[in-house]
């Protein structure tokens, strides 16, 4: 049996709407986390950078008020100080979707660079009773 899909969801971003009209053009039916309603705790987020493969730098948004205001940028910053930021303000966190063993990324790659015109390839869709700027 497949792991279930999660979709940390911002219904107010383009790329995550989206992530969810695609995964759902595929059969598959995420677990959708509102991330902005309920926030990831930092060992979440901790867990949820693991399973992605990535740093918080990653994971960050770099055009939200909070990235200028807490001086995000700065290189400075440690993981653990970066992971506060994003658990305090989850804006800060691009979408993510995780599932079918693997993570994935639909509004940025986790080396920060833009989305590529085409889909990553995904695995094949989890059976019936089988994916986070």
């Amino acid at each position: 049996m497949s792991e279930p899909v999660v979709l940390y969801h911002n219904p107010r971003c383009s790329k995550s709407r989206q992530a969810l009209a695609l995964l759902r053009e595929h059969g598959v039916e995420p677990e959708i986390v509102e991330y902005l309603k309920a926030p990831l705790s930092a060992d979440a987020l901790r867990e949820l950078l693991d399973a992605l493969g990535t740093s918080a730098r990653g994971l960050l948004r770099t055009g939200e008020a909070p990235y200028r205001e807490l001086a995000l940028a700065a290189p400075a910053r440690t993981e653990e100080e970066l992971i506060a930021a994003m658990a305090a303000h989850p804006i800060q966190c691009s979408v993510r979707w995780r599932g079918a063993g693997r993570a994935r990324c639909s509004g940025a790659r986790p080396n920060g660079s833009p989305p590529s015109s085409t889909p990553e390839p995904r695995p094949p869709p989890a059976p019936p009773s089988a994916p986070t700027c």
